[in-house]
């Protein structure tokens, strides 16, 4: 559902993390997501690269903010915890769609339980945890919001859902697009839930208005850090 090209990924830029804290410098950014592609390909699964951006970005920015939104790093809980030694402001990792969906999208059914696992290690840790989902891959109102029940019970506490858009002719098709009331229908559901930001709605992304949902503290001294810890 991403339009990223598949092939065998060159190695790691070793000026990568200076490039990119020069390049937020350059524009002025006081809050940066940090994501990538999946790197299985590397031993921890691209967590040390996520460190040493995030060290960059905090050494050349003074009081930079930093979101990480990271892939389950093959449920490595040693790469997950390096990043989170880091101390990012928000730990995302997106749950994608629903778990019927899991093998429509092209991933094991179990992934659904190590991407539910990863968020939970996370919250355990103090961090603070978000999420998000597409709809208009076949899901129900119902599913999302049981989807949105098994995040709650992973302690996530920001979530994000928005309309899957067919990148190419080559991507899955879209079923169904949904209406405006129906994202305003799963955001009352969601805070019924107990989360403490959403992002609902069709042009909705992973990073959509990111800075507006962190908390002012650092992760275990802010309001949603105290409620992580």
């Amino acid at each position: 559902f991403c339009a990223v090209s598949k092939g065998t990924p060159a190695p790691l830029s070793p000026g990568e993390p200076e490039q990119v804290a020069e390049a937020a410098a350059a524009l002025g950014l006081t809050y940066v997501v940090i994501t990538s592609v999946t790197r299985d390909d590397l031993a921890d699964g691209g967590a040390s690269r996520f460190v040493e951006v995030l060290a960059a970005l905090r050494a050349r920015i003074p009081g930079i903010r930093v979101e990480t939104l990271v892939p389950d790093f093959g449920g490595s809980a040693a790469a997950l915890a390096r990043v989170l030694d880091a101390g990012p402001d928000i730990l995302n990792h997106n749950l994608e769609t629903v778990e019927s969906l899991y093998p429509r999208i092209g991933r094991p059914a179990g992934r659904y339980a190590r991407s539910l696992e990863l968020l939970g290690r996370a919250k355990e840790a103090g961090a603070v945890t978000k999420s998000g989902l597409m709809v208009g891959l076949g899901e129900s109102h119902d599913e999302m919001v049981e989807a949105f029940r098994d995040l709650r019970a992973a302690g996530v506490q920001v979530l994000t859902v928005g309309q899957y858009l067919r990148p190419t002719p080559d991507h899955l098709p879209v079923v169904r697009y949904w209406h405006p009331d129906e994202f305003r229908a799963l955001e009352e559901a969601a805070y019924g839930l107990g989360f403490d930001h959403i992002a609902a709605g069709p042009l909705v992304r992973s990073s959509y208005h990111a800075d507006e949902h962190v908390p002012q503290e650092r992760p275990g001294t802010g309001p949603l850090g105290a409620a992580a810890a």
